[in-house]
């Protein structure tokens, strides 16, 4: 968890990034390693549970998982809450658009820790 991209929302620690920095982060990935080969050292991401409920807070119905590469050129996993549009069947991001203004969060939570480093080498996913 980056502590960087903690800030406060309704009194509330959450740890959420502006909507354009999260747009930055998945281009990134996409132009650079769209592959994916380039970052085959990537095998998992760790995301602590306190931050994972904290998404769960909003009355989602699902979560959705956006990859991306930050400005330290270190791999992220961005979480964003969903509700399901029960006409279109498609679960819709819950992102307020425009609340973040690059420096304040939108509803996109960048708390992971790519493994490695946070890896548990016991694991029997661990190859």
């Amino acid at each position: 968890m980056d502590k960087e991209n903690t800030s406060e929302k309704e009194g509330k620690t959450v740890n959420a990034i502006p909507l354009p920095t999260a747009k930055k982060w998945a281009n990134r990935w996409s132009k650079k390693e769209g592959a994916y080969n380039n970052h085959h050292k990537v095998k998992a991401f760790l995301i602590p549970k306190a931050d994972l409920l904290e998404v769960m807070t909003e009355d989602v119905d699902a979560v959705r998982a956006y990859i991306g590469i930050d400005d330290n050129n270190t791999e992220k996993l961005m979480i964003v809450g969903t509700k399901l549009n029960s006409i279109t069947g498609i679960y819709e991001d819950m992102i307020t658009i425009g609340v973040g203004n690059g420096s304040a969060p939108d509803d996109i939570y960048d708390f992971t820790s790519p493994c490695p480093s946070t890896c548990d080498p016991k694991s029997p996913m661990f190859t």
